[in-house]
């Protein structure tokens, strides 16, 4: 008898904590989605050249070697200033990684910013979301930098004991400059 007193309470608590996880999930839902478009356009915005269109409204999506990659087009008075792209790595020490990335008209990097979610150690692969990492992208040629940290024998300083974080921006970095780079033409070529 004990036994099944302890079944039947514990089957309504389940039950209550179940009902209860689903109306949070249900509340929430929306505006943690909202939430992430929102950081997503603020950080295209970020990363652009200054521009008079919409860029997100300006967007080409060009397949890669199996992956579908949205270009977000900056234009000033007409002119094709240039572009934001996500990319993401999946070889972060704590997962993925999604960095938004701007380059210019003249092929350089504009800017780089790492969108939250990530899942790096505070206090050392975190430093990936600082001003003193990400600087470094900023006025880089695409042509002229070798897209690798140092320690590979590249241009772009990693972070002092965060090598895996700061190794999986650039490559991610690397790899989306080169999908801009081959269909740049068709990039700029996108108008409203």
């Amino acid at each position: 008898m004990e036994s099944i007193k302890l079944v039947a309470v514990l089957t309504i608590i389940c039950t209550v904590a179940g009902a209860l996880l689903a109306v949070v999930h249900d509340v929430t839902e929306a505006p943690i989605a909202a939430a992430s478009v929102k950081e997503k356009g603020d950080a295209i915005m970020d990363v652009l050249p200054k521009c008079d269109n919409q860029p997100v409204k300006d967007a080409i999506t060009i397949e890669a070697d199996g992956t579908s990659w949205s270009f977000y087009v900056a234009r000033k008075q007409n002119q094709f200033v240039g572009a934001a792209f996500e990319t993401v790595s999946s070889q972060g020490y704590g997962g993925d990684i999604a960095i938004m990335v701007g380059v210019n008209a003249d092929g350089t990097v504009q800017a780089i910013e790492v969108l939250l979610g990530h899942k790096e150690t505070p206090g050392l692969g975190a430093w990936i979301t600082g001003d003193a990492f990400r600087g470094q992208f900023t006025g880089r040629s695409i042509a002229d930098t070798h897209w690798a940290v140092k320690k590979d024998g590249g241009d772009i300083d990693q972070i002092t004991a965060a090598t895996i974080s700061s190794r999986a921006v650039t490559d991610a970095v690397q790899t989306g400059l080169a999908v801009y780079v081959a269909h740049r033409d068709r990039i700029a070529a996108v108008r409203e």
